[in-house]
């Protein structure tokens, strides 16, 4: 072990902050994109270098591992953007894969008009559908019941409607030639439209006061009563109603004491919560946006979900360290600058994961840090709301990745596993050759600690790591439960270090 400190893997690459690095392997690196990559602005890499970097990675892999990692993006990561970008990449390579992920990651409307803009857009090497892919597309509308496309189609560049028009559905009845004429705006039947198209018409017009089973969206921009709003909130989706509760307070929806107990029980049902897939950090978004005129019944439920998201944290064996990343660069938003982005922030996700470590494991000790290990009060039996809200109040200062582990061996501590929580562009470590200083500190804290693992969890991935993987280290990406997963199983010696790719190549393509 001391040779290895002394003479460790040389870095290979520096990161954003011009510091030592190692670049991720090509299938490591998609993988890793497979659970971040939002394709959003981030504090170091814009849209467009995100895009091109995939597609480079894409060209030098085969088209059956990117298949399999749009699988996985969409089925385990619940990724939107980079499982369509990759099957719209697959159809300029390969006509089978291309069908096979479009069968599975084109699940809804809205990743059906994201595939046909990449598409579009000219970014994959085509700027039209092609026969296959128009074939493709042509089906999925064939496939849908018309009152389920009525429902999922809001939303524009295109729009449903632009796509038909792409692809030119042929009508097999009656009712979905009248639908398809409608949504384009041509003549049509209304005595043969959909029941729920023909109530929209009859409840935006005046001549029926009865609400529609519509998605939030289709109704939000009609002029409503706030019997109307209550009427939507006691139907909406579970998704909807936790994005839409500062919405529903603005209508008058929690004047009502059933309302307010109606949503609040629909929050903390815990097989709502898992069919709807969320993200931790979406729920700590809502509590966080809630403003005062939502009640504290249905912030109290969001913190009852949270215990439901976070089921999968591990509570390990030993002793745990978390070392979340509370430094300036952490304060760009999650999914990166963009319109309609989250504007939770990279920090607060570090924060979250560590709060949720510590719910899981009450002795865990939480090393903050900086250009230094920042000192925090925390409570095992605080929710993890109130905790990672404390954490992400410290952000600021410059990114040292090795401090948590300087101060540890400098203390002499012990533990089974350290994780790192960052973006990983440390810097202001002190330069350590021909590794880095984060490696050189986690080598001598094995030397007291032989059975140690170190885990570093990527926010936003961008393409380099502080140290390289073996079978005590792992790099991970992402901010769904699915971390919290890898994490258990990594610490228990149940998982290799090369998890994600092993995993995504067992998917059948």
């Amino acid at each position: 072990m001391a040779l290895q400190t002394l003479f460790g893997s040389p870095t290979d690459t520096v990161n954003y902050e011009n510091a030592p690095a190692y670049s991720l392997a090509p299938k490591q690196a998609l993988a890793q994109y497979a659970a971040t990559g939002c394709f959003g602005r981030t504090f170091y890499a814009t849209e467009q270098e995100q895009l091109e970097r995939v597609l480079r990675l894409c060209a030098g892999l085969s088209p059956e591992y990117v298949a399999q990692v749009a699988v996985y993006s969409r089925t385990q990561a619940y990724m939107k953007d980079l499982p369509a970008l990759l099957c719209a990449w697959l159809s300029t390579k390969d006509a089978r894969l291309h069908e096979f992920v479009f069968a599975r990651v084109i699940d809804n409307t809205r990743m059906l008009r994201t595939y046909v803009q990449i598409l579009r857009s000219g970014v994959v090497g085509r700027k039209s559908l092609g026969t296959a892919p128009r074939r493709l597309v042509r089906q999925w509308l064939e496939a849908r019941d018309p009152e389920a496309l009525f429902a999922s189609h809001a939303g524009q560049k295109p729009s449903l409607a632009d796509v038909i028009k792409m692809v030119h559905p042929k009508p097999e009845n009656a009712v979905r030639e009248a639908f398809y004429g409608y949504l384009l705006g041509r003549e049509f039947d209304g005595a043969a439209l959909p029941e729920l198209v023909k109530q929209f018409e009859s409840f935006r017009s005046g001549t029926s006061a009865a609400v529609p089973a519509l998605p939030f969206t289709l109704l939000s921009a009609l002029p409503l009563r706030a019997e109307d709003w209550r009427e939507i909130a006691r139907h909406a989706s579970w998704q909807t109603t936790r994005m839409n509760l500062n919405t529903f307070a603005r209508h008058g929806v929690f004047e009502e004491a059933e309302m307010v107990g109606l949503i609040a029980a629909r929050l903390r049902d815990a097989s709502e919560v898992r069919r709807a897939r969320v993200f931790p950090y979406q729920l700590l978004a809502a509590f966080q946006s809630s403003g005062a005129t939502v009640p504290a019944e249905i912030r109290d439920a969001l913190q009852d979900a949270m215990e439901v998201a976070i089921a999968n944290v591990p509570a390990v064996q030993g002793k745990v360290v978390v070392c979340p990343d509370v430094s300036g660069s952490m304060n760009s938003p999650v999914t990166g600058f963009r319109p309609g982005a989250s504007a939770v922030r990279c920090v607060d996700v570090a924060a979250l994961v560590a709060a949720a470590l510590v719910r899981k494991n009450p002795s865990a000790m939480v090393l903050p840090f900086e250009n230094h290990v920042v000192r925090v009060d925390l409570n095992a039996s605080d929710s993890v709301m109130s905790n990672a809200g404390k954490l992400a109040a410290i952000c600021g200062g410059g990114t040292n990745c090795s401090a948590p582990l300087a101060l540890l061996n400098e203390r002499q501590e012990k533990a089974d596993l350290v994780v790192f929580v960052s973006d990983n562009q440390s810097w202001s470590d002190p330069r350590q050759l021909p590794g880095t200083a984060l490696g050189a500190a986690w080598d001598r804290f094995r030397q007291r600690n032989p059975e140690g693992r170190l885990v570093c969890l990527d926010i936003q991935l961008l393409g380099t790591t502080q140290v390289r993987e073996r079978a005590d280290i792992l790099n991970i990406g992402g901010f769904s439960d699915q971390v919290f997963e890898v994490i258990a199983a990594f610490a228990s010696g149940q998982l290799e270090a090369d998890h994600w790719v092993g995993r995504i190549e067992a998917i059948a393509a």
